[in-house]
């Protein structure tokens, strides 16, 4: 691209650098809501609660039965996304 090129186009620079940083926090976003660490935490820490007493069986299944269904979504998403 020649100077008058970079000179027609330098208006749109600050345009440009705005979506490179939204689809940047896009990206984080999506990798900290798809990531199955915190999942898996919650289950251990159900189980660690219903062993202690803390909770009871009831309570324990169908909190269980919520954190499983993240678990899927977060299977089909990386399945879709190939991540």
């Amino acid at each position: 691209m020649g100077l008058l090129g970079k000179l027609i186009t330098a208006p749109l620079l600050p345009v440009r650098a705005a979506l490179w940083a939204a689809e940047r926090v896009a990206q984080e976003a999506e990798a900290r809501y798809y990531d199955p660490a915190p999942v898996w935490a919650g289950l251990a820490e159900l189980e660690r609660l219903l062993v202690e007493g803390q909770i009871d069986q009831e309570t324990f299944d169908r909190e269980e039965e919520v954190l499983l269904d993240r678990l899927r979504e977060i299977e089909e998403f990386r399945g879709r996304t190939g991540r």
